[in-house]
C-alpha cells in the first residue's frame, strides 16, 4: 500500500521527507481517486493499487477475491452495467453481505449499483450492497 510522505518545514525551507506516524494529522481535503477495473470473466481488484473502484460489465462476472488486503482497508466499488444490461455479478469466497446472502444487481441498461467494503480480516471482507443509483 502507498505510504503518506509529509514534509517538514524549517522556516519556509523544506528540510527533510518522512513517513507519517500515528501521531500526525491530514489537513485539508483528502480523496482517493476512483480506478478503473478491467472487466472480464473475473475481476480482481488489487487493494493494494486503491480503495475504490469502478467497472462496467460486458457480461456475467466474477467479482474474485482482491489481493494486497489490509485489515482495516473501506472503499467502495461502483459496478455499471452495459448498455445492454442484464449482467450478473457472483462473488469470492471472502465476500461477505447481510443474512449471507450475495446482493443481485440492478439489472436495467447502463444502471449503477455500489458495493461499499471494509476489511475485516485476510478472509473476511464485509460487504454492503446499495442498488440502482440514478
Amino acid at each position: 500500500m502507498a505510504k503518506l510522505v509529509k514534509s517538514i518545514y524549517t522556516g519556509s525551507d523544506v528540510t527533510a521527507l518522512g513517513e507519517t506516524t500515528s501521531a500526525d494529522q491530514l489537513e485539508g481535503r483528502y480523496a482517493v481517486e476512483v480506478a478503473t477495473l478491467t472487466d472480464g470473466a473475473t475481476i480482481t481488484p488489487d487493494f493494494g493499487a486503491n480503495q475504490n473502484f469502478e467497472v462496467t460489465l460486458g457480461g456475467n462476472r466474477t467479482l474474485a477475491n482482491p489481493t494486497n488486503v489490509v485489515v482495516g482497508q473501506t472503499g467502495s466499488i461502483f459496478v455499471a452495467q452495459d448498455a445492454t444490461g442484464g449482467r450478473t455479478l457472483s462473488f469470492g469466497s471472502n465476500w461477505e453481505f447481510p443474512a449471507g446472502t450475495a446482493p443481485t444487481l440492478s439489472a436495467g441498461a447502463n444502471a449503477v449499483d455500489r458495493i461499499d467494503y471494509i476489511v475485516r480480516s485476510s478472509t473476511s471482507i464485509h460487504a454492503v450492497f446499495t442498488g440502482a443509483y440514478a
